[in-house]
């Protein structure tokens, strides 16, 4: 499964407003400064999570972006399915079934796709991102890294190991 480096962009924000959550609105120069994310690019993918009513903004001086709804509600498939599209990372869960059902030559192979896409699924859809922002590595403020040596531009490719 590939999350796009927007997708990571956006969790990353998400992170920054879920811990600021109840208090006054976040300016996109602090999110991406908190995150160390470009700021013309989160300015972007802030507005794609404001027109999926994940994000509000206020206009202002006191403006700025902040969650519509509390960290605990809004799941991580929520936001990566709206900027990266379906979480299967060969085919929607429908058609791999009809795969198996239909080439009896391969059915272990896409049986072991779909066992990859339900478990994926199945993690991103149960955690919030409350979750994240509350497990140790995510509490606190991120390091800075040298933009020439720390994110590449590459995609994430999050590995499953076979099943037991």
């Amino acid at each position: 499964m590939k999350i796009s480096q927007k997708g990571l962009y956006a969790l990353q924000a998400m992170m920054t407003l879920g811990r600021q959550y109840g208090s006054e609105t976040v300016k996109i120069r602090d999110i991406a400064s908190d995150s160390d994310l470009p700021e013309k690019f989160l300015e972007l993918i802030l507005l794609e999570l404001k027109n999926a009513r994940i994000l509000e903004s206020v206009r202002g001086a006191k403006g700025g972006y902040r969650l519509r709804r509390p960290p605990s509600e809004i799941r991580l498939s929520e936001i990566i399915r709206l900027l990266d599209g379906p979480l299967a990372p060969f085919a929607d869960a429908e058609h791999l079934r009809s795969l198996i059902a239909t080439d009896p030559d391969h059915r272990s192979l896409y049986q072991v796709f779909l066992d990859v896409r339900d478990a994926a699924a199945k993690i991103l859809e149960s955690t919030t991102v409350a979750d994240i922002i509350a497990s140790p590595s995510g509490s606190g403020k991120r390091t800075r890294r040298n933009r020439k040596h720390g994110t590449s531009g590459r995609p994430m490719i999050v590995e499953s190991g076979a099943k037991s």
